[in-house]
């Protein structure tokens, strides 16, 4: 265990035991096995680890403790785009952004001083000050761009990703809506909205564009690489 590890969990047991918390050794133990990971944890997610090292803790204090650890500021709670509530690790003097796959939904911290004094002096320049930031980037990891098939559907594409059109698999009908509308194969287009169902949103040179779902099916484009 690294001697940052040890220093906090000394701090975790005088706070806890000068705010006299009770069933301190049970949260004790939510607290190392939460040490132990580097993950963005769920709450089941904890529980299934507390699991697997042989404790049996029940989940509202799993929760609870959690929320005392945000509290004390061990530990901070996090809601990315993807709607799920995870807990990270908080350690004083540090700070780090996230990287966020919409694909296998990773989580990839960064570290860069460059940006981050970068960041006070735009703030600066505007008469800002900043007190807290938050940077989370969206988009595809490393493993899931290596993985992805080359041609796809632009209704598998990703909102917010940069495509260029390859191909039109609808016959001559599809082809003509879509040069009716004002785009052709060998456009470069960005998806502002696809929810995975119903219309989807798309704009090329600085228009908008609206695509029904059965001819964005049509439409098979590539990632910009």
């Amino acid at each position: 265990m690294s001697p940052l590890h040890v220093q906090e969990k000394e701090q975790l047991k005088k706070l806890f035991k000068q705010a006299s918390i009770d069933r301190f050794e049970e949260r004790y133990t939510v607290y190392e096995v939460f040490l132990q990971t580097e993950r963005h944890v769920t709450i089941e997610e904890l529980c299934r680890l507390l699991e697997d090292a042989g404790h049996s803790i029940d989940r509202q204090l799993v929760a609870d403790t959690l929320q005392l650890m945000c509290h004390f500021g061990f530990a901070r709670r996090i809601r990315f785009d993807n709607g799920d509530i995870r807990y990270e690790h908080l350690h004083l003097g540090q700070h780090h952004d996230h990287m966020i796959c919409t694909r296998c939904q990773r989580i990839i911290e960064f570290e860069d001083k460059a940006l981050e004094s970068l960041q006070v002096k735009i703030a600066e320049s505007h008469g800002f000050h900043v007190l807290q930031h938050r940077m989370e980037l969206y988009g595809l990891c490393r493993e899931c761009r290596q993985k992805r098939d080359l041609i796809i559907p632009l209704t598998a594409a990703k909102q917010g990703e940069e495509v260029i059109i390859k191909d039109l698999t609808g016959g001559r009908q599809a082809r003509m809506r879509l040069l009716a509308m004002g785009l052709r194969v060998g456009d470069t287009i960005e998806v502002l909205t696809n929810t995975h169902r119903g219309q989807l949103v798309v704009a090329a040179d600085f228009n908008r564009y609206v695509l029904g779902r059965n001819l964005a099916e049509k439409i098979r484009v590539a990632p910009v690489r």
